[in-house]
């Protein structure tokens, strides 16, 4: 596995299909505690070198499942099982994730039920770009209470209007114990979090 020197086309959508494994790190994810909208193509996490991914992982659905376990999101609540890898001890983070989201006044609980899943073999919408639910590393919550950049009709300059609604009390959670936030991306996805520890935990080459 090579580490070539990053960003090598000015055009997002392909810099993300041909991510190389420096690209994961050239645009700095920010924990600040209010959100405001991304600016344009602002997307940390969003390139990702996918055989970095699939020699932790695995690199077939048979082989990711093999390292899969069941855990109980929000025991007492809701009670829902999910399928979660045990490499990296993920399904761990992921447990001590659900039991503090847990803790939260029961306002809070909307955004958590009927997640929309885990792990799930497939490519990303509108893509061939391999999801990061196929390795079992990541979730999304209460779709029904999310945003997604694919169901807002851009402007007339091509631009996209963030929206969110998702509390930043259950954002700050998740970043706690290395999942990032696809509500911090220009291309949102609200309801989208992934264990990239790696973003949250080093430096990086911040890309404008």
């Amino acid at each position: 596995m090579q580490l070539d020197h990053g960003r090598r086309t000015t055009d997002h959508e392909s810099w993300l299909n041909e991510a190389c494994l420096r690209d994961q790190l050239l645009q700095c994810y920010d924990t600040g505690g209010v959100i405001s909208p991304p600016r344009i193509n602002h997307d940390p996490g969003r390139a990702r070198y996918e055989p970095f991914f699939m020699k932790m992982y695995g690199r077939t659905k048979s082989g990711v499942a093999q390292r899969l376990t069941t855990i109980t999101w929000l025991p007492g609540i809701y009670n829902v099982k999910l399928r979660v890898s045990t490499i990296n001890n993920v399904h761990k983070k992921l447990e001590a994730v659900s039991n503090e989201l847990a803790k939260l006044p029961p306002n809070f609980h909307v955004y958590l039920k009927n997640p929309g899943g885990t792990f799930n073999w497939r490519p990303i919408a509108g893509t061939k770009r391999i999801s990061m639910h196929s390795f079992g590393v990541t979730i999304d919550i209460n779709v029904a209470e999310s945003h997604y950049w694919r169901n807002v009709k851009p402007d007339r300059n091509g631009l996209y209007t963030y929206r969110n609604q998702i509390p930043m009390e259950i954002v700050h959670i998740f970043e706690k114990h290395g999942f990032i936030w696809g509500g911090r991306w220009y291309h949102f996805d609200t309801m989208h979090f992934e264990y990239r520890p790696e973003l949250l935990n080093s430096e990086c080459n911040c890309s404008k």
